[in-house]
């Protein structure tokens, strides 16, 4: 049975396909294998650039061809390399003798023990998957990261002199700004995103257990330690880590992931009040000819993209976390547990585009129900009882917070009448009283 978006036991390669694409360069198996076979060759080139004595006759010409080997990668040399596998049961031996037979084709049969040379599989492990998460971060993640935060840049704008009605508890509070409320967001992306964009993407690069063994005893007058740090940083762009054991410690790894999951849990705080805000009518929704949003109910329209948006999230938190959690844990010099889970690393990425795309989504379809806004705040003259005590406060009034508490919470209707006739019950002078008559819940908003 071939593989299609009807059989996959996953939803990020069934139901939701279309919308994780980008990240199969990055995540899938082939781009796994590709990846690999990039920091092979580059590697070899790079001990030709020392040049060790036996590679010094190699021709600098032949390194586009190389180079080729990785950039020109297709599906059929990843299934060439699953069929080698096959037989030798080791995934990273597989590559190295795939690059060997394309040294065979281009004449450098004499040079082909250099491929690999020194090395242990997590050298290329930890070089590939880091180098991978970061391309994908600033190809795939950051670009659509940005699509929401500029979205909610210019909400906040367009919404900057609409009065809200604020809540807190579930209650009635000082009025607010609805552009305000999502600047809140705003600010929090951002910040959250200048503390991802500083975590390192680090890589280990030191042969079995990090020491460079086989490097040092093979030539010893080599500071293959240096020589270690121009690779990993210069030609992959990664953070080299040293010393390590046989693997990355992957604590800058957990990092990210934590980052990534605190800026998931922002969006997630977003969804939810944005979901509320429908429920409370200050929403509605754009409707789309054809769709459908109950199957009992005709005159629904659900908040579905952020509900959608909230789960895909709250699954993708929860893998990121196990991620953090486990990666920098490992016996002694090395086991096999982070190998297995890393191969996981594009999901919780994936469900995190879902909810990107989903938030986005539902914002688009927002209506302003201003009315709704405006009712709210006329229903809660009582919110202003702050504004009138701090005033009075302000005039050295006797227990101004008791009398406006004696005020507003009794049963009767607490309306801008009744705020009037309490205002002109007080002992201070008339222009006072009209100061404090000239604030409304409307205009009651702060700076």
């Amino acid at each position: 049975m071939s593989l299609t978006p009807l059989n996959a036991i996953s939803p990020i390669d069934g139901r939701y396909r279309s919308k994780v694409n980008e990240l199969a360069p990055y995540f899938s198996e082939e781009a796994l294998i590709k990846y690999r076979v990039l920091v092979e060759i580059e590697y070899f080139i790079a001990l030709c650039e020392i040049p060790l004595p036996q590679l010094k006759d190699v021709d600098t010409n032949l390194f586009d061809d190389l180079r080729a080997i990785y950039k020109n990668f297709s599906t059929e040399d990843a299934l060439a390399i699953k069929k080698i596998e096959s037989v030798t049961n080791h995934d990273v031996k597989a590559v190295e003798y795939f690059i060997k037979e394309k040294f065979d084709a281009l004449g450098l049969s004499k040079f082909k023990e250099f491929i690999h040379f020194g090395l242990t599989s997590q050298d290329i492990n930890n070089t590939a998957i880091p180098l991978s998460i970061k391309e994908a971060i600033d190809v795939v993640y950051i670009p659509e990261y940005t699509l929401v935060l500029n979205k909610l840049k210019t909400l906040a704008k367009d919404w900057a002199g609409v009065s809200m009605l604020a809540r807190t508890h579930g209650q009635p509070a000082s009025p607010t700004r609805l552009g305000k409320e999502i600047e809140v967001f705003v600010v929090r992306l951002e910040e959250q995103l200048k503390l991802l964009s500083a975590v390192p993407h680090a890589a280990k690069f030191g042969g079995a257990t990090g020491n460079f063994n086989a490097h040092h005893v093979a030539y010893p007058t080599i500071d293959w330690k240096t020589f270690g740090d121009k690779f990993v940083e210069e030609k992959l762009g990664l953070y080299h880590s040293f010393p390590t054991t046989q693997i990355e410690h992957y604590d800058h790894m957990a990092a990210m992931f934590d980052a990534l999951k605190r800026i998931n849990t922002i969006i997630i705080d977003l969804d939810r009040d944005i979901w509320t805000y429908v429920s409370m009518d200050y929403f509605k929704q754009k409707i789309k000819a054809g769709e459908v949003g109950s199957s009992a109910m005709p005159h629904k329209v659900n908040p579905i993209d952020f509900e959608n948006s909230e789960g895909n999230l709250g699954i993708a938190n929860a893998i990121f976390e196990h991620l953090s959690a486990k990666l920098p844990i490992s016996r002694l010099q090395r086991d096999l547990t982070d190998s297995t889970v890393l191969r996981n690393v594009g999901v919780p990425l994936g469900h995190t585009l879902i909810g990107f795309k989903s938030t986005l989504k539902g914002l688009d379809k927002l209506l302003l129900n201003e009315p709704k806004f405006a009712e709210d705040l006329e229903n809660n003259w009582a919110v202003v009882a702050e504004a009138i005590q701090t005033i009075l406060r302000r005039e050295a009034y006797p227990n101004p917070y008791e009398a406006l508490k004696g005020l507003t919470r009794t049963n009767s209707k607490i309306n801008k009448e009744s705020i009037s006739n309490f205002i002109d019950t007080l002992e201070v002078s008339d222009a006072i009283k009209q100061e404090l008559k000239n604030i409304s819940p409307s205009n009651y908003t702060g700076i």
